[in-house]
């Protein structure tokens, strides 16, 4: 009977650092943007755009770049992307161009930090919300011609 809380948290544990499915409460998170100021989520998105590899996120940042500077905000939409392993010497290139970026990037920059994110090669993924928070949706886009499905009206 002793050991029935460690197996509770063992489990509870396991299942945080699973994929997001489909009814799962989307977690908060804290993280830096492009300029490097800290970044804290508690709720409120509709839409949660995540790029996993650097072609991805460049066509991402295409689109994005084409919309308002508060396309992402008016939208309820946040865009995650990934630059944990990134080289230095790339992100000495990367860093900078992503500064100049009109929209707000949100970088993943630990080996954990996109775990419970579903993945499929060479696409982004997109997380669907309710408004409490719960995943309703998990789809995976083509980054160069999806992204105006997900955004209806986007330029």
């Amino acid at each position: 009977m002793r050991l029935f809380p460690l197996y509770l948290a063992l489990a509870t544990a396991l299942s945080a650092a699973q994929p997001y499915r489909v009814g799962d409460t989307f977690a908060a998170f804290s993280t830096k943007d492009q300029h490097d100021k800290p970044y804290s989520y508690a709720g409120g998105a509709r839409l949660v755009v995540v790029a996993f590899d650097m072609s991805s996120g460049k066509a991402a940042n295409a689109f994005f770049e084409k919309q308002p500077a508060d396309f992402l905000g008016a939208q309820q939409a946040i865009f995650i992307s990934n630059i944990h392993g990134m080289p230095g010497i790339a992100r000495a290139f990367a860093m900078p161009k992503m500064k100049k970026y009109p929209h707000r990037i949100l970088l993943a920059d630990s080996e954990d930090f996109l775990v419970r994110y579903p993945k499929k090669e060479d696409h982004l993924t997109v997380l669907d919300l309710d408004p409490k928070g719960a995943v309703t949706g998990i789809r995976f886009v083509d980054p160069k011609k999806g992204l105006p499905a997900v955004f209806p009206g986007a330029k």
